[in-house]
């Protein structure tokens, strides 16, 4: 196999052959040496020693020659196997492996990665759902307490006007809460004058003037007022139950004021929630026969929700929607203009001995006090819970304070509802949650319906399909053909 040198100074065929295709350990002269060493191995006999052949072969190679010699039958063991297969399949099957595990363990990182985003999905998804729920208790309690508070203090001071005044005087502390919160909680503080001025920015562009502070507050001071004072005297003259389950008749005034007022969208479960309010009042001041402290005492509470009601939609014609540190600046100067210009009233319903109440220190103080605190913090969460979360969390709140003063008046009271009574209260809360469903309702029902009805359609076609595969792997296992049916 050996041939002559070539011009380039290749000796043999197979130095060209290794040179071309890079043979691991290639140097000239090397096919000459290895097949030297293979002729002087040839000529020894099997079992034999040939001393002087491999000495001189090991004195003419130089040191690196040698061990590359040296290494090639390791090389060649290595690269060949007996079946033939070479090494690089071995490598390449290693390499394989490796790049295989690589990817099981990007996998297995990607999928940890994956729970860990769902675990925190989910954890912040049950905080928030704890949240609301807070703000939904806390909304309910504090108008039970009120209510509860309300009616104990009438038992030793009956005052409803004077209660009022000094309930709405509380509401001062508002802005200064809610200033406390800004710097709690903001990076970028502002002073109490520029965020005053900012929050000012409800009543007009040039801010809280004189004019606009008699212009724009009295008549909102005396809604806020009356909403309040025949309220309490509702409550004088019906139970906690009563009282607050007509109270929540002032969503379905709201509704019929802005459709007649403002244009709102007309809504025919609107119209049917206000028909089954006014059902419930029907109802409650025939509970006995129209006559007495109940027929009274229903007016009361009717004309609570509808100046409540009226409040409501000429702020949002004259003011608009208003951010939480607005609503807090307007309220407080509610409480400011009642200090200044409604305080006249007390004194003189106090010499006319309408709303009498001596010594001084007969008077409740503590329960004024706490009666004054429930309703500011109710008030203040109304206002936190409008901006924080969705407004109609803070209207079911209220609604569950109907259920809360029952339970309040059947186990510390001991009251005994009457049918008609607890039908009227079931109707008025009722229409109240009608009153919550949002104006596009039906739209998003069909859409809902419509999408469930896709849902089983492609769950049933998979079924289908899945079936038909069953039935043609099990034909083809007992050598059977199916025909589909056309």
């Amino acid at each position: 196999m050996d041939g002559k040198a070539a011009p380039n100074g290749v000796a043999t065929i197979e130095d060209r052959i290794l040179r071309i295709t890079g043979y691991y350990g290639y140097y000239p002269g090397y096919s000459s040496q290895k097949s030297a060493s293979r002729s002087s191995v040839i000529q020894c006999k099997p079992g034999g020693n040939c001393p002087s052949r491999h000495r001189g072969m090991t004195r003419q190679l130089s040191p690196l020659s040698v061990a590359e010699d040296s290494a090639a039958p390791i090389l060649e063991l290595q690269n060949r196997s007996p079946s033939g297969i070479c090494r690089h399949s071995r490598v390449e099957r290693q390499s394989r492996s490796g790049e295989e595990g690589t990817q099981t363990h990007t996998e297995s990182s990607s999928q940890e990665a994956e729970g860990q985003t769902r675990c925190q999905s989910c954890t912040s998804t049950f905080l928030k759902l704890i949240w609301r729920f807070l703000i939904i208790l806390s909304v309910s309690s504090s108008w039970v307490g009120t209510t509860q508070f309300v009616k104990i203090t009438f038992e030793t001071f009956d005052c409803p006007f004077f209660m009022t005044w000094f309930s709405t005087n509380w509401n001062i502390m508002i802005f200064p809460i809610y200033y406390s919160g800004h710097l709690a909680t903001a990076q970028e503080k502002q002073s109490p004058i520029k965020k005053f001025r900012e929050c000012s920015r409800i009543f007009g562009e040039d801010g809280l003037t004189l004019k606009l502070f008699l212009k724009r507050t009295a008549p909102f001071s005396i809604l806020w007022t009356l909403t309040n004072y025949l309220y309490l005297l509702a409550l004088k003259k019906l139970t906690a139950t009563d009282v607050s389950a007509l109270f929540c008749c002032n969503k379905a005034f709201v509704f019929l004021l802005s459709w007649i007022v403002l244009k709102d969208r007309f809504m025919g479960a609107r119209i049917v929630a206000a028909i089954m309010a006014i059902t419930g009042i029907v109802m409650m001041a025939y509970a006995d026969g129209f006559q007495g402290d109940s027929i009274i005492g229903v007016a009361y509470a009717v004309g609570s929700a509808s100046t409540s009601a009226l409040y409501k939609v000429l702020f949002k014609m004259f003011l608009g929607s208003a951010n939480f540190g607005e609503a807090a600046h307007f309220v407080s100067t509610l409480g400011f203009f009642n200090f200044i210009f409604i305080s006249i009233t007390p004194i003189i319903l106090y010499f006319t001995k309408v709303e009498y109440w001596y010594p001084f220190s007969a008077v409740p103080w503590g329960y004024l006090c706490g009666v004054a605190g429930l309703w500011l913090a109710f008030n203040i969460l109304v206002n936190v819970g409008v901006v924080l979360t969705y407004p109609i969390l803070i209207s079911i709140g209220t609604v569950l304070s109907v259920p809360g003063n029952a339970a309040v008046d059947l186990l510390k009271h001991k009251m005994i509802f009457s049918v008609v009574r607890l039908g009227a209260t079931i109707i008025i809360c009722m229409g109240f949650l009608l009153m919550l469903l949002p104006e596009e309702w039906d739209e998003i029902t069909l859409r809902f319906i419509n999408s469930l009805k896709e849902k089983k359609s492609e769950d049933h076609s998979e079924d289908i399909t899945e079936s038909s595969v069953h039935t043609r792997s099990r034909s083809r296992a007992n050598g059977a053909v199916s025909i589909p049916l056309a």
